[in-house]
Formats: structure tokens, C-alpha cells, sequence
């Protein structure tokens, strides 16, 4: 596995075991459209969870919350919506959660962003 994929993937799994140390309830992890993917989907008691993981070196410009642009936040957007419309099948309560892990820290921002009308 190329280097900067093994450490996405590392990524993904200290922002999974933060989720379920929280107790969230892992749905699917890596749902991928043809328009975007999404990192982790979990469950928080009723309310399905979009989680975007995002990671950083120590003394990175741009911090991993920074790099999570409204692009990103529509493509995120789309991909939840075909993920309900397919998998779900009907509309729940749902928000985007952003975990952003730079070095060894972790920091979880529930309900981190709202999709554009």
C-alpha cells in the first residue's frame, strides 16, 4: 500500500476507534459514488453520522478542519444523499461530523457543517 494511503487508512481507524470509544455504532466505512466518498458512517443513537476524516502532520500549513472546503462539503453532501436514497431508503435525522487528527491529536466536531441549499 502506497505510503500516503496507509496513513489515510490509519487515519480512519483512530477516527473509527474514537467513534466507538464514544459509542457510536460503526454502519460502513469507505461508501464511495461517483460523486465523492465518505470516511465513516456510524450510528449515534438515532441519528445516522457522515463523519469526514481528516489527517495532518505536526507542523502542517493548513490544519485537517481547514482542508474540509465547501467543494468537499457538497461532494460529502451527494454521496450522503445517494447513500440514503440506496441504503436507507428514506429520510432519517443525519448530520456531518468532521474528525480532524493531526499528529497523535484527535478532535471530533459534531454537527461540523449544514450542506448548502
Amino acid at each position: 500500500m502506497p505510503h500516503s494511503r496507509r496513513i489515510g487508512a490509519e487515519a480512519e481507524n483512530l477516527a473509527a476507534q474514537h467513534l466507538r470509544d464514544k459509542g457510536f455504532i460503526i454502519v460502513k466505512r469507505n461508501y464511495a459514488t461517483d460523486d465523492g466518498e465518505i470516511d465513516i458512517i456510524a450510528l449515534d443513537g438515532e441519528t445516522l453520522v457522515f463523519v469526514e476524516v481528516k489527517y495532518r502532520k505536526e507542523g502542517s500549513w493548513q490544519t485537517p478542519e481547514e482542508s474540509v472546503s465547501p467543494a468537499k462539503r457538497k461532494r460529502l453532501w451527494k454521496a450522503a444523499e445517494q447513500y440514503l436514497a440506496e441504503v436507507v431508503g428514506r429520510e432519517r435525522d443525519m448530520r456531518f461530523d468532521v474528525v480532524a487528527i493531526r499528529g497523535s491529536e484527535v478532535r471530533h466536531y459534531v454537527d461540523a457543517f449544514r450542506p448548502s441549499p
